[in-house]
Order: structure tokens, then C-alpha cells, then sequence
């Protein structure tokens, strides 16, 4: 069977949770070397990016991507996960206040920009070495950490009390259900993330994606390839190649001078993320530089790059 090295964009379908898409595709393309990119919750559907083979290596430098997403909101119910998973039966709903489209714009336009939302307590996060969900469902009290994102569009699709729909462009770590939480919080009536589509990852769309299903029929047709982002192409770093007599020893991580480049393609400053290429044009590390690329080549000093992965 054909190995693959690349990306592919998947479809999430809901109630999957994102380790087993990977499990799935581990069996239909028949290869264990596959992760993706950055967990959606299972209740939510959309974009994942899918690693295969060497790109798993890259995975990381994937990660940190802006986001996009349309959410459903219902307001008048809080939930203990912020989802509709934490919503029980007996529930009382909240009155909703009398709300307009453009009271609910301006108060979504009060969560733009850089905020310290705290991280729910039915989240991965770790607290004292403890998963902070595992805490939760033992009744344990603990003090939630903040973190730092950046709300960079937020904007009102429709309303339809009790449901608020809207679009949420953002930076990595954002837990759009908190989000949906700290809306109802500011109307006074609770609400809860009621669904969710992953849209976007960085310059790449869901409408680019394929289901399993798709997946699954495009591998047995012998054509999947075709649908596979090769690593050079997807990488959103500058690149240095080196000539054929040094390209071995890139596996061994040996730091190479300025003599051994033979091509700079794009421009970098000092300490940002370039990737290495040996003579073919194939990506085979990912590392920072020492000094930038305008330095480059009047550097007379001996090591400059230091290796931060090895994609062999």
C-alpha cells in the first residue's frame, strides 16, 4: 500500500471525537503515521487538518494557525460544560431581555480583540498535573487559569431568540464555548454553545475538505494523492537549501554555513522559523536562524541555524 507524506483536510462529522477521525483514517488509508493539528471538541464539527507520514513532524508548526468558526448560541440556559453536553433536563430557562441585532453586535464587538477569558473546567487543560475536566467531574473546586487570545472578527449572522448565530475569527487556544458562556454572562440570561463549525485553519477552508466517506473512496480508487498538500507546500516559513554535498547531513542535524546555502527563498529576521531544504527542494528540517536574511550572506561567523525538528 501507497504511504503518504503530506496534509489532507478533513470534515469532522459531530458526536466524532477528533482521535478517532484519526483512528478511522489510520484504517482506511492503511498507515499508522497520522495526527492532526489542533482537537475539536466532539460535539463540533468542521475543519482538521490531517498530518500523513513525515508531516506529523510539522504538526506543531501548524498549530498556532488562526481559527474561524460560526457558532450557535442559545441563550437562557447556562450549562456546567458551556455545551449543551452540561445541559440537564430539569433546567430552568432564564427570561431573555428584550434584545435587538444591534444590541447583540455591539455587545459581541465588547469581545474583540486581546482578552483573559479563564479556561472552562471541562477542559484538557492541566492544573497542579491534573487534567481540569477529571477534576470537574469529581466535584472539585479549583481556581480556573487565565489565558491570553485575540478575538480578531466577530460578527452577528442572524438572530432567532433564543439562538444567537455568529462568526468568530481567532487565535489559537480559544475556547469558543467559553466564548458563548461570556456572552450570556454580559446579556444577564446565561447561554451555552449550542453548535459549532470549524470553518477555517490559517489560509485553509472547509470547503476544501473531504468527509471519510470521500476519503475512504478516493483511496480505493488509487487517487487520493491527488488531495495530499505536500510539506513544502503548506509550511508558512522563508527557506534555506543547501548544496548536495551538505544535504546529508541534515538528518544528523549538523548546522550548516553560509557557504553550504545555495538558494534564500522569502526573508526572515533573526530568530524566526525557517525551514531547511536539501538539494532537491525537499523539506527535510525546521529550525531559527541566528541572524537574518539580508545578514545572511556577509556572516563570517561558523554556526548560525539551530535545529528545532528533523523531518526524516
Amino acid at each position: 500500500m501507497a504511504q503518504y507524506d503530506g496534509i489532507l483536510l478533513c470534515s469532522k462529522p459531530f458526536g466524532m471525537t477528533s482521535h478517532a477521525v484519526v483512528s478511522n483514517l489510520r484504517q482506511i488509508i492503511g498507515q499508522e503515521k497520522i495526527g492532526h493539528t489542533g482537537t475539536l471538541d466532539p460535539r463540533a464539527t468542521g475543519l482538521l487538518i490531517i498530518c500523513l507520514g513525515r508531516a506529523t513532524k510539522i504538526a506543531q508548526f501548524l498549530s498556532d494557525m488562526d481559527k474561524s468558526y460560526e457558532a450557535e448560541i442559545k441563550l437562557g440556559e447556562r450549562s456546567s460544560t458551556y455545551d449543551s453536553e452540561g445541559i440537564f433536563e430539569d433546567t430552568e430557562p432564564q427570561s431573555i431581555p428584550e434584545l435587538t441585532e444591534d444590541i447583540i453586535r455591539d455587545i459581541l464587538l465588547e469581545f474583540k480583540g486581546k482578552i483573559k477569558p479563564r479556561v472552562p473546567a471541562f477542559s484538557a487543560i492541566k492544573v497542579d498535573g491534573q487534567r481540569l475536566y477529571k477534576m470537574a467531574r469529581r466535584g472539585k473546586a479549583v481556581e480556573r487559569p487565565e489565558r491570553e487570545i485575540e478575538i480578531k472578527d466577530i460578527a452577528l449572522i442572524k438572530m432567532d431568540l433564543p439562538f444567537v448565530y455568529c462568526h468568530v475569527s481567532c487565535s489559537k487556544g480559544t475556547y469558543i464555548r467559553a466564548l458563548a458562556n461570556d456572552i450570556g454572562e454580559r446579556i444577564g440570561c446565561g447561554a451555552y454553545l449550542s453548535n459549532l463549525t470549524r470553518t477555517r485553519i490559517g489560509d485553509y477552508t472547509l470547503d476544501e475538505a473531504l468527509t471519510l466517506s470521500e476519503i475512504k473512496y478516493y483511496r480505493e480508487a488509487g487517487v487520493l494523492k491527488r488531495h495530499v498538500r505536500q510539506i513544502e507546500s503548506v509550511l508558512p516559513f522563508p527557506s534555506l537549501q543547501v548544496d548536495e554535498k551538505f544535504s546529508p547531513g541534515i538528518v544528523s542535524g549538523r548546522s550548516p554555513r553560509v557557504k553550504d546555502i545555495v538558494d534564500i527563498s522569502g526573508s526572515f529576521h533573526a530568530e524566526e522559523l525557517v525551514a531547511l531544504r536539501d538539494h532537491t527542494g525537499k523539506v527535510m528540517a525546521i529550525g531559527r536562524t541566528r541572524i537574518g536574511s539580508d545578514d545572511l550572506r556577509d556572516y563570517k561567523g561558523k554556526a548560525f541555524f539551530t535545529y528545532l525538528r528533523v523531518l526524516n
